[in-house]
């Protein structure tokens, strides 16, 4: 059954644009144990890590929605990954507060892109998410660009970690974690040479905050969400250009659950932001960047 939109956009108070799944229906975790302990102890959280349907109950209780991923660094972690088909077929059956992204790993080549072609026309997944520090490539790569020419063709955006990460932090040698990977002056080239590619750089982008806010205001096809961070931490010239220049380019997203929405939208509510500009960030810019309303 392939995916199908089934929010009432309107009755929404906030879509979140970056939700992890991180237990698959059988109980699988997307990442080795050593690395869901040292994320758990930099976020400071010990919960447990619930599953789709209860993501999508949580969220359903919020009148919010949820765009939902899993990351495939099957090759470089040596892990099996979590199914994106499996969470795409969840969405399915809760497309009233869920909206599905697929996961391929770009160091597949073309089997990376038939498998996204695969998510997007037989289960209906309505972008990607990669991390290239978990799944160790370099986005701008020439070597990728047949991936990123083939989801400009599917007309879905991409969604890239960006900046530090909690996955490995703290550990011998970042459990070999190249940080460099994530810096997002290596999406410049990609926005560049695929201008119809929607390109979401997912989390203030720490240190490389300045490079992020370069690229999101020179390309016009380039967005920041504001995950994986509580919004009191934001570096200041982040929230100045979220507020005025980039108000149309910046997505609410909380990264749970690492952070729960709660949390990020009480944080959100302390620091000084226009009343108009709120909403955008909250829920307008992604229904209008999603589609949600097509």
């Amino acid at each position: 059954m392939v995916y199908e939109l089934g929010l009432d956009v309107d009755a929404l108070t906030a879509i979140d644009t970056h939700v992890h799944i991180e237990v698959g229906d059988d109980g699988h975790n997307a990442l080795p144990q050593p690395l869901v302990d040292a994320a758990s102890k930099y976020f400071k959280t010990d919960a447990p890590r619930p599953g789709l349907d209860e993501i999508a109950d949580m969220y359903r209780e919020r009148s919010m929605a949820a765009v939902v991923f899993t990351v495939d660094a099957s090759r470089n972690l040596n892990h099996r990954p979590n199914s994106s088909e499996e969470i795409a077929r969840g969405a399915t059956r809760n497309n009233d507060v869920l909206i599905p992204f697929g996961s391929v790993d770009p160091t597949r080549g073309t089997g990376a892109i038939t498998q996204a072609e695969r998510l997007a026309n037989d289960f209906g997944v309505r972008g990607f998410k990669f991390h290239p520090t978990v799944q160790n490539f370099n986005p701008s790569d020439e070597q990728f660009y047949p991936l990123w020419a083939a989801l400009q063709d599917l007309g879905l955006p991409a969604l890239f970690h960006t900046g530090q990460t909690g996955i490995g932090s703290g550990l011998p040698g970042g459990f070999g974690l190249k940080l460099g990977l994530s810096n997002p002056m290596l999406l410049d080239n990609v926005a560049a040479d695929f201008p119809e590619l929607a390109i979401i750089m997912a989390h203030p982008s720490v240190p490389w905050q300045d490079e992020a806010l370069a690229v999101a205001t020179h390309k016009q096809n380039v967005y920041i969400d504001l995950s994986g961070w509580s919004p009191k931490y934001f570096p200041e010239n982040l929230v100045r250009q979220a507020n005025s220049v980039l108000q149309d380019k910046v997505l609410f997203g909380s990264d749970f659950p690492l952070i729960s929405p709660d949390r990020w939208l009480k944080d959100f509510a302390d620091l000084n932001f226009k009343d108009s500009v709120r909403p955008k960030i909250l829920k307008d810019n992604a229904v209008r960047l999603l589609g949600l309303l097509a």
